[in-house]
């Protein structure tokens, strides 16, 4: 782990225009590429305390060994070069899209003597009209076997199509008048390709003018008696439309737009885009990512918007992109999507109207895509086995653990310091088991003190409700020293249990709830240091059959007590995936509550009972000490210097502080358990 004090550049050295830079390993390979308007400011950013970086950022840093940057003209020069570099390097870093499946398009080959429609996947060529994608291949046939009626060009192979030039016999769609033959001289080239030419037309959104002149001939044809003839029109007019009905009308000013919606958790994200053409929904694609860099929901655009344009040129790029949330530069990638397309884009948040309900279906969806995505490993069988076997066996476990419990520490610089446990059995989240804590037995921010406080109180209870039911009356006495009071970092002694109407055998099956039941894994969100605080509340209470380990979030390393190397296992395991789903479970639940705790706490501060003080003089008291802590230990003299704050004031603050005692939540005074519903772990 590098220190990235001993790569920084020097004070004045970077300059302060706009440009692109890269961080590189000690190997030389390029981790992370990134762009800036200034770019001394924003690597400025990357060189400061590594504890206030955000914990990817951190493990960005520490992993790069060097920085160099390239300086350009304008901000939209630093957009194409960032772009170039990440397809070319393909920094790990770095946010990178990837389909979840190949999606088919519907295209025409113009670059050909003869053009073709078929269906492609894959990179586009040159020269090529592409029009989606769709989500099925059958989709796409389903569309051009209604519109060979009316447009009958060739969609034979080349080797067919040579074949049939070369016997002068058409293949059967010449016999049926689905394909005009060309291969036999039925058509002239120019006439063919002004066949394909009007069918882009007609896919592109220019429907009205096809319709209008079918139905207009077939009345003429009608008119003068030719009634085969116009019951042939009248059918193509009615396949035509057919074809319309399959891509509903969504906006009625017939846009052409891409609509992006984005949807994101801590770890992944998912874009969901709808191709919308003449008004009419023409194709949809998602993409799913990890999230290997701190990046918020604009920055998560910009990438979309990268991926999607990067390659694209012309009518690709529409006249109009609709977004959750404008990159940080829109001014800049506006302009570069007007490079891509030759004429304006209009880069957007829709505000109203049918674009703005549109947008919410593409976020429904994208919002499904992510769940679907997260749930379709956790929700197969064979994947949760394998998962746990690969746990068990990176963890050197004798069997897999089918039950795993994970604890996480929160707080607010070390104000409303609380735990929370959550429990997976079978790979699947048993949230009527989880539990949340109060952290009682210090004052102050400790998370290993925390840590172990936690696991001896959860384990001590645990034994207590063995020995309560009788199955440990024969079992040996715990060979670690109990902890006590004289104990530093230890947890108070155990309270005699208080009867609880739940808390003991069930009536109608006899089963113990609670803590009744040990995991055979126990996972702390943390590194080696919470993984020995919870190895050793273990040992203190006899306790040898319970395998501990940590998850550290820097490098998503694997700790286990007494080894002085981690376990990495690889970033595509199963069992990595499990493990990082039950750590971010535990911290959501963790962080959930200390926020519940917090705002109540704010909501019933002791500045209530101070006369005269309103809401704007409690807010400017509250952001000038950083918390009430930290304004409960000021002095009167300190108080005062807040603006708008007098003496009298401020000598009312003190005595409401040095009056109130401080607030608690109810808690099982055996288990420091939280208490004030009737069950703590149904809340989420």
């Amino acid at each position: 782990m590098a220190d990235p004090s001993s790569y920084r550049p020097k004070p004045g050295q970077i300059p302060d225009s706009p440009g692109v830079y890269k961080f590189r390993d000690e190997h030389r390979r390029v981790i992370y590429v990134g762009k800036a308007k200034n770019l001394r400011q924003r690597l400025a950013n990357y060189f400061q305390d590594l504890a206030g970086l955000h914990p990817r950022t951190r493990t960005m840093v520490t992993t790069a060994a060097s920085v160099e940057w390239t300086v350009v003209s304008t901000e939209v020069e630093a957009l194409q070069l960032e772009y170039s570099w990440i397809k070319e390097f393909d920094p790990r870093f770095n946010v990178k899209y990837r389909d979840d499946k190949s999606y088919p398009y519907l295209a025409v080959t113009l670059n050909e003597d003869f053009p073709r429609v078929q269906v492609m996947r894959g990179a586009k060529k040159k020269g090529v009209r592409y029009f989606g994608p769709y989500g099925h291949a059958w989709a796409i046939r389903e569309t051009v076997d209604l519109m060979l009626r009316v447009f009958p060009v060739r969609t034979c192979s080349a080797g067919v199509f040579k074949n049939a030039e070369r016997t002068g016999r058409p293949c059967l769609l010449g016999y049926i008048g689905k394909c005009s033959a060309p291969c036999v001289g039925r058509v002239t080239p120019e006439e063919h390709r002004e066949l394909a030419e009007d069918f882009c037309d007609f896919m592109a959104g220019r429907t009205g003018t096809y319709i209008r002149r079918l139905e207009k001939d077939m009345m003429q044809a009608a008119e003068e008696m030719e009634y085969e003839r116009a019951a042939r029109l009248r059918d193509d007019a009615e396949a035509l439309k057919r074809a319309m009905e399959k891509s509903a009308v969504v906006l009625a000013d017939a846009t052409d737009a891409d609509l992006i919606a984005v949807a994101e958790d801590e770890l992944e994200a998912a874009v969901q885009i709808f191709h919308v053409r003449g008004g009419r929904v023409r194709g949809q694609r998602g993409w799913v990512t990890d999230k290997v860099e701190a990046v918020d929901t604009s920055g998560l655009v910009e990438h979309a918007l990268q991926q999607l344009y990067g390659e694209e040129a012309g009518d690709a790029v529409p006249k109009e992109v609709l977004v959750p949330a404008l990159p940080e530069d829109p001014d800049a990638v506006s302009q570069w999507l007007a490079g891509r397309r030759g004429s304006q884009v209009s880069l957007r948040i829709p505000q109203r109207g049918d674009k703005k309900d549109l947008m919410v279906t593409v976020q429904r969806n994208a919002q499904q895509a992510l769940g679907l995505h997260k749930t379709k490993r956790a929700s197969d069988l064979t994947t949760r086995s394998r998962a746990l076997e690969e746990i068990a066996e990176a963890l050197g476990l004798d069997t897999a653990p089918l039950r795993v419990e994970c604890f996480d520490i929160s707080h607010l610089q070390g104000d409303d310091v609380v735990a929370s446990m959550v429990v997976f059995e079978d790979g699947l989240a048993r949230k009527s088991e989880y539990r949340r804590f109060q952290i009682k037995g210090f004052e102050g921010q400790d998370d290993v003190r925390s840590m172990h406080e936690v696991i001896g109180r959860r384990f001590k209870r645990y034994l207590q409700e063995k020995e309560r039911t009788g199955e440990w009356e024969d079992a040996p006495a715990p060979t670690g020293p109990v902890p006590g009071p004289s104990s530093p970092g230890a947890p108070a002694p155990a309270e005699p249990a208080i009867p609880d109407p739940g808390d003991g055998p069930r009536e109608d099956d006899g089963r113990p709830r609670r803590f009744a039941y040990p995991p055979q894994l126990v996972v702390v969100d943390g590194g080696q240091p919470q993984v020995a605080a919870a190895k050793r509340a273990l040992d203190e209470l006899g306790i040898d059959d319970i395998a501990v380990c940590g998850l550290a979030k820097r490098l998503e390393e694997v700790w286990l007590p007494d080894d002085d190397d981690p376990v990495v296992l690889p970033r595509s395991s199963e069992g990595l995936y499990l493990l990082q789903r039950i750590r971010d479970e535990a911290h959501r639940f963790a962080i959930t509550y200390q926020r519940a705790k917090r705002a109540k706490r704010i909501r019933t501060s002791p500045l209530d009972d101070v006369p005269g003080l309103g809401e704007t003089r409690k807010q400017a008291l509250i952001k000038h000490f950083g918390s009430v802590k930290k304004l409960r230990q000021a002095t009167i003299d300190e108080i005062r210097e807040v603006p708008g704050i007098g003496r009298k004031t401020a000598e009312s603050v003190a005595a409401a502080f040095a009056a109130a005692a401080p607030a608690a939540p109810a808690v099982n005074t055996a288990t420091g358990e939280i208490i004030e519903e009737d069950d703590g772990g149904s809340t989420t």
